[in-house]
C-alpha cells in the first residue's frame, strides 16, 4: 500500500528545479567541452552550414538565377568559382543551394516525425486494432523501394516544393513510425505507466508525460539519420530531374548540370557533391556522440 507514496515522491523529484538536476546551458556547455573532436568539428560545420543558409542573401554576390557570364567560366577573376552551363555564379548558387536543400530537408524530416512518431506512440499506448491498423499501412508502404515510390508518386502529382514535402515525408514517416513503435511498446508495459492507467488518466496525458520523454533519446538520434537519408534523397531525386525544380538552387540539380566538366578534367561538379557529403559526415559524427551519450557508456573515445 506504498505505492501512491512512492509515486509522489517520484513525481517530486521530477518536479526538481532545473539547478538541482545539474540542467541548462552550464550543464550543455560542460557536456560539449568534454566531447570528441569529431563531435566538436560536427558541430561547428553544421552551424556553419546553418549560418549560410540562413543568411544566402547577403552573403552572395549575384540573384539566385542571374546570368552573369558565359557558361563554363573558368575559376578565378571574376567568378571565384567559374559558372555553371548558363552563365551563373556557382559561388552563388552554391550558397543559394544551401538555403533550398538543407531548409526543405529539415521541414521534410520534421513532419516525418510528426506522422510517424504521433503514429508509432499511438500504436504502442493503444495496442489492439489501432496498432495492428497502423501496422499493415506501414507494411505496404515499406513493401515498394523508397527512391521508386517517390518517382512514381511525382510523376503522378507534380513536383512542385509543397508535394516534394510531403511525398518524402509519408514515405520516410514508415522508418520512424517503426522506431516509435518498437521504443513505445517496451515503455508501455513498464509499472509507472500501469499506475498512471490504474490513476485514470487519458492517453494524451500518459503519451506525452509517460511514453514520450522515456524515447527522445533514440528519436532524437533517429532524427539526425533520418535527416542525413531525406537530405540524400532530395539530392538524388533533383538529380534525376523531378526533385527541385530550376530555376531554384539545389545541390543535386547541380552536379547534373555541370557535370559534363567531368569530362574535361574540371571538378566543378564535385563541389555540391562535396558539400552534400561534408554535410552527412558532420551531422553523423554529432549524431554518433549523441548516442555514445544516451546509451550509458562511459569509455572515452
Amino acid at each position: 500500500m506504498n505505492e501512491p507514496a512512492d509515486i509522489d515522491q517520484a513525481q517530486t523529484a521530477d518536479a526538481l528545479p532545473p539547478a538541482r538536476r545539474e540542467r541548462g546551458w552550464d550543464a550543455v556547455w560542460r557536456e560539449l567541452k568534454k566531447a570528441p573532436w569529431t563531435a566538436k568539428l560536427g558541430l561547428v560545420l553544421i552551424l556553419g552550414y546553418v549560418f549560410v543558409a540562413v543568411f544566402a542573401p547577403v552573403l552572395t554576390p549575384y540573384g539566385e538565377s542571374e546570368i552573369v557570364g558565359r557558361q563554363f567560366e573558368p575559376w578565378g577573376g571574376q567568378f571565384l568559382l567559374g559558372t555553371d552551363n548558363l552563365g551563373r555564379d556557382m559561388v552563388t548558387r552554391l550558397i543559394y543551394g544551401a538555403r533550398n536543400t538543407i531548409g526543405i530537408a529539415f521541414l521534410t524530416t520534421c513532419l516525418a516525425f510528426l506522422i510517424g512518431g504521433v503514429g508509432g506512440i499511438l500504436a504502442a499506448v493503444l495496442g489492439r486494432w489501432m496498432d495492428q491498423l497502423l501496422s499493415r499501412v506501414v507494411d505496404i508502404l515499406m513493401a515498394i523501394p523508397q527512391l521508386i515510390f517517390a518517382l512514381l508518386l511525382l510523376t503522378i502529382f507534380g513536383t512542385s516544393i509543397p508535394v516534394l514535402i510531403i511525398i518524402i515525408a509519408v514515405l520516410d514517416s514508415t522508418r520512424v513510425f517503426r522506431l516509435a513503435r518498437a521504443v513505445g511498446a517496451n515503455v508501455a508495459v513498464m509499472d509507472f505507466v500501469e499506475a498512471a492507467r490504474v490513476r485514470g488518466e487519458g492517453i494524451g496525458w500518459i503519451t506525452i508525460r509517460e511514453v514520450l520523454p522515456n524515447i527522445m533519446a533514440p528519436l532524437s538520434a533517429e532524427f539526425g539519420l533520418r535527416f542525413c537519408f531525406v537530405f540524400l534523397t532530395i539530392a538524388a531525386l533533383s538529380f534525376l530531374g523531378l526533385g527541385i525544380q530550376p530555376p531554384t538552387a539545389d545541390w543535386g540539380s547541380m552536379v547534373r548540370d555541370n557535370a559534363t566538366l567531368i569530362t574535361y578534367g574540371d571538378i566543378t561538379p564535385l563541389l555540391p557533391a562535396a558539400a552534400i557529403a561534408m554535410l552527412t559526415i558532420a551531422v553523423n559524427f554529432v549524431v554518433d556522440w549523441f548516442l555514445h551519450k544516451t546509451s550509458g557508456l562511459r569509455d572515452e573515445y
